[in-house]
């Protein structure tokens, strides 16, 4: 009977605590909930807060002690390419002859290649109210940015021993840079910038807050990219500071160090011998290599800064187009530096294919093509625009133009006046993948990089098929051949198949 009367005396006090609730004002009941929910966050924050306090103050106690002199592994050399297969123009006398609709092997099949999530900071960057903004203006690729810092942020670093080293990043955890690294990550969200274009960034800011060539500038510079998520390694010879970014790429001709089984490269070092401290932050991942977007460097107003061209099909005239473009794109992509992922040569070229194209480029190439193929079947809209890019553009070879192997983003090969098979089939296959929606496969053979379509209509024609997929050759190299056609003395049993997004 008590258990009877305990519950009863529950529910009446229950429902007198909803009859108060149900007496109050809305605005009552929303300060009273706002109140407990703002102390409920600033409860939050404040572990947050704590958390990255004491995470850095770990790190930069294993700074202090954690350093060893390492040698760096020789560069992996890019790989050497079988002699390049000269491009071959298809007897225009055969252009009506049937299509043979043979199905070729293939040797190999490399997946498609899919990018990881971008870094994160290991807690997230809240904004620090202050009265008075202070804002660093600096110009990225021509692009005028500015980002929040205050005078009372500048650190002095004594020397380079890890005592100092160590104390100064202290010095950094305790000041006010979470404005600093907010702003430097929306930056990389708004402008939508790879890891490779964000490393550039930090840079440069770093630089030009402090002297370029300064040890202060090297670490203010590796604590935003630590913050920020990224895995970096810092280095010292004599009174030298060096930051090392590690990633999951094999990056050619570039000397590294492995730590740990990851790649570690400089930025902008030469030495082969560096006291590395091995000392890890939580959460922090590698670099990657890919671009998943369009990067947005601003449109330069300088006059010198702007590139256009004409272009146009020899066989399909009215398949014409004036591209465009702001060479502040062109110059970030010379800072590229070729790679691959698990050693495997191929995925290289997927890296540049699976690129999008420049917003800039698509809005002066794309309605001049769009309008010669309205109307048009797939494989005459096809058919047109691999005339265009096999009678458009004027091949030479990379050894006679640069010196060495280079592929070309598609934006590069509307640019340069020169271009060979590999940076056809690139831009072929950005090109069709846009305008109509279709799959394309890279196919290399020994000597020569091809490309492949799949129809969703019937197409004869020369193809291989892949999981159940069936791809009609399309070679941007072998000039005036039509689609379905193999250029001669190419070796299928040799070929590797390269998926694209």
């Amino acid at each position: 009977m008590k258990k009877y009367i305990i519950a009863i005396t529950a529910l009446l006090a229950s429902l007198s605590s909803v009859n108060i609730y149900a007496q109050e004002s809305f605005e009552e009941f929303r300060k009273r909930n706002s109140q407990a929910f703002d102390g409920f966050k600033q409860s939050e924050e404040a572990k947050f807060e704590a958390f990255r306090k004491r995470i850095n103050t770990e790190y930069a106690n294993m700074v202090e002690k954690a350093w060893t002199e390492m040698n760096a592994l020789r560069a992996i050399p890019a790989p050497k390419d079988d002699k390049p297969v000269p491009p071959k123009v298809f007897p225009e006398e055969d252009i009506k002859k049937p299509i043979k609709n043979e199905t070729k092997p293939v040797k190999d099949v490399i997946p498609v290649v899919t990018p990881t999530p971008q870094p994160e900071p290991v807690v997230p960057i809240k904004e620090s109210p202050k009265p008075v903004e202070c804002f660093h203006k600096f110009t990225f690729y021509r692009l005028n940015l500015k980002i929040r810092f205050y005078d009372k942020q500048r650190i002095h670093l004594p020397s380079c021993q890890e005592k100092d080293i160590a104390n100064t990043w202290k010095e950094m955890s305790n000041s006010d840079m979470e404005n600093t690294l907010k702003d430097c990550l929306d930056l990389r969200s708004e402008l939508g910038y790879c890891d490779w274009a964000y490393l550039q960034m930090l840079d440069t800011i770093a630089k030009t807050i402090y002297p370029k060539d300064s040890n202060e500038a090297t670490l203010f510079f590796a604590y935003l990219y630590c913050q920020s998520g990224y895995k970096m390694r810092l280095a010292t010879n004599k009174n030298k500071l060096y930051l090392l970014f590690a990633t999951k790429h094999s990056i050619y001709d570039k000397m590294y160090w492995n730590i740990d089984g990851d790649k570690f490269y400089p930025l902008d070092c030469s030495l082969s011998s560096l006291n590395i401290c091995a000392a890890s932050f939580p959460g922090e991942k590698p670099l990657s290599l890919y671009i998943p977007q369009a990067q947005n460097f601003g449109k330069d107003p300088s006059s010198s800064r702007f590139f256009s061209r004409d272009l146009i099909s020899k066989r399909y005239p009215n398949v014409t187009a004036t591209v465009c473009m702001y060479t502040n794109l062109i110059d970030f992509y010379n800072t590229y530096p070729t790679s691959c992922i698990n050693n495997d040569f191929g995925t290289r070229w997927a890296m540049y294919a699976n690129t999008p194209m420049d917003e800039c480029v698509q809005i002066s190439l794309y309605p001049d093509l769009m309008s010669a193929i309205s109307g048009l079947s797939q494989k005459e809209s096809v058919e047109r625009l691999l005339n265009f890019v096999q009678t458009g553009f004027t091949y030479e070879y990379d050894d006679k133009v640069w010196g060495h192997d280079r592929a070309f983003f598609s934006e590069e090969t509307l640019y340069y006046p020169f271009c060979d098979c590999e940076d056809r089939a690139i831009l072929f296959s950005r090109i069709v993948r846009d305008l109509l929606h279709l799959n394309v496969v890279l196919i290399y053979y020994p000597g020569h990089l091809a490309s492949a379509v799949e129809f969703t209509s019937a197409v004869k024609g020369d193809n291989i098929q892949v999981g159940g997929r069936r791809y009609v050759i399309c070679d941007p190299t072998y000039i005036g051949a039509p689609v379905g056609t193999t250029m001669p003395d190419m070796d299928n049993s040799k070929a590797t198949v390269i998926l694209l997004n």
